[in-house]
């Protein structure tokens, strides 16, 4: 009986192994087919550095160098023959070093709410594609004008809750028409305070000094500290204080008037999430700030005064890569959908795709510098690809209608070859890039010869020349075409000819989001 006992249960054992090892197989194979399903289509993670795209390498290489043309301040190395040595004396006022930064445009002024806007998108741009600017010998190049932004930036935020914001009075600046070597017109200083708040300026400060932070990090972690330190600090002044530069300082509404502060407090908060996983900032982002912001599923346009699409994408990051307890969030589930909304007006296809646009495709919103959004839109729309191709994510879904990351690819690479020449007028608008690029860029400096030196209302007879510019703005993205595809080459037609800074951010960030591929890194820290 004993023998019989111990036979039978050897038996009983075996069948059972037997039934929980084809339990195994078919639960492993029931998960390869769901896995396989689930990346069907889904196109391989991009390697290293591939192939360069020499087009959009040598476009790069141009568009870097006008933030050289830009630069204020004692100039070292200076690779821009005609511009030299300005604005030694800003902020000598409030006993502050303001000579660093950059110009805004073909002007002289200092406008901290976009050139931190350029410094932000800058830092992105290196973040995500650093290691194919590399490639192309670009990254130090980007970094040293990253650094002459968030110098200035941090110069700019003497305590707590002082922010300067602003060098030169607008109606004075525009008043003269000479180099800025030349200058010898009042340079006042504006700044927004506990008593006159400017809480989307010192948000999009913060964004700006927390994205650069980790630029920095492994570069220079002293300097990278001192960056975030003032972004937690202006962070809590933007958030402590709120109300809109707009209104403390009704004078600065003619010039680059802000629609609202709810966006650049999400962007802020999302860039200080990643440059110090501090949870509090993704409960501010995913709670009730989110809620009272983020106008989740209705697209927009990203640009200098809003920043909910960017938002949108840079949180889509945390749901592609960041951990469970995290990137499962319902909140950040909406910011993704938000996201992919964006993503599905842009590709032309989509049923929900935007009507603004050209006839030939170029997104097209507003006369006043109309190349801004079809650029930043492009840049998202890489980003938004990248991050699908490096989680595998084989589609997005348009109202029921499938497209891939090439899709936005495409969508981008059309945008880009527009800007580079590829238009009714088969021009590039990008100065320096091609054989045809505007010669009457309305731009101060490129437009008097280097050898002489204007004052304030004589140098006017460059403005109103006949003859092209003597020197060449080199890198500068001009305003770009009117809604019929027309564009009027000249030095008084400022809506079209006029370049900004932070123009060069977007393009420089869709140039080297193109310039070869790889896969983008899990996490910026």
């Amino acid at each position: 009986m004993e023998e019989k006992k111990k036979s039978g249960g050897w038996c009983g054992w075996f069948i059972v192994l037997i039934v929980v090892a084809s339990l195994g197989l078919g639960i492993f194979f029931t998960v390869t087919r769901i896995r396989r399903k689930s990346d069907s289509g889904a196109a391989p993670v991009p390697g290293p550095p591939g192939a360069v795209t020499k087009k959009y390498a040598d476009a790069l290489k141009i568009a870097m160098q006008f933030f050289d043309v830009q630069k204020s301040g004692r100039l070292v190395n200076n690779p821009i023959s005609w511009r030299g040595d300005s604005a030694l004396n800003d902020g000598s006022g409030a006993r502050l070093d303001l000579s660093k930064g950059m110009y805004d445009a073909g002007d002289h002024m200092k406008f901290n709410f976009p050139m931190a806007f350029t410094a932000t998108v800058l830092s992105w741009t290196i973040l995500e594609y650093g290691d194919q600017m590399k490639v192309v010998d670009q990254l130090e190049p980007a970094q040293a004008s990253l650094k002459w932004i968030t110098d200035y930036l941090v110069n700019s935020h003497p305590t707590d809750n002082v922010l300067y914001i602003q060098v030169g009075n607008p109606e004075i600046d525009h008043g003269c028409w000479n180099k800025p070597e030349n200058m010898t017109e009042a340079r006042p200083l504006l700044q927004v305070n506990a008593s006159a708040p400017g809480t989307e300026v010192a948000a999009e400060t913060a964004a700006a000094l927390a994205s650069a932070s980790l630029v920095f990090k492994t570069v220079d972690s002293t300097y990278s500290s001192l960056l975030l330190r003032h972004a937690r600090q202006l962070f809590s002044f933007a958030d402590g204080y709120r109300g809109s530069y707009s209104v403390s300082i009704p004078e600065v509404q003619t010039y680059y008037n802000s629609t609202g502060y709810g966006d650049e407090l999400l962007w802020a908060a999302s860039w200080l999430y990643h440059a110090t996983g501090d949870k509090s900032y993704f409960d501010y982002v995913t709670g009730a700030n989110g809620d009272a912001f983020a106008d989740f599923g209705s697209p927009t346009w990203f640009s200098w005064d809003n920043k909910l699409a960017g938002t949108q994408v840079l949180l889509s990051r945390v749901s592609f890569f960041g951990p469970n307890d995290v990137s499962n969030s319902n909140s950040l589930l909406k910011y993704r959908q938000s996201a992919e909304a964006v993503m599905c007006g842009l590709l032309p296809k989509s049923p929900t795709a935007t009507s603004s646009r050209t006839d030939n495709g170029l997104i097209w919103v507003s006369q006043w510098n109309a190349l801004q959004h079809p650029v930043a839109s492009a840049f998202l729309a890489t980003i938004y690809s990248d991050y699908m191709l490096s989680s595998r994510t084989a589609r997005i879904s348009c109202n029921g209608k499938s497209y891939t990351p090439s899709d936005l690819r495409k969508f981008a690479i059309s945008q880009v070859d527009y800007v580079l020449g590829k238009n009714p007028m088969k021009m590039s608008y990008l100065v320096g890039y091609g054989d045809k690029y505007p010669q009457f860029v309305h731009h101060r400096g490129a437009s008097i010869p280097a050898d002489v030196n204007p004052g304030c209302r004589d140098g006017f007879r460059w403005l109103d020349s006949d003859s092209p510019n003597p020197n060449i703005a080199m890198g500068a993205l001009v305003g770009g075409p009117f809604l019929n595809e027309s564009f009027v080459d000249s030095r008084n037609n400022s809506m079209q000819t006029e370049p900004s800074t932070y123009n060069s951010a977007v393009i420089v960030g869709l140039l080297s989001s193109l310039v070869t591929t790889s896969s983008v890194v899990r996490s910026f820290s």
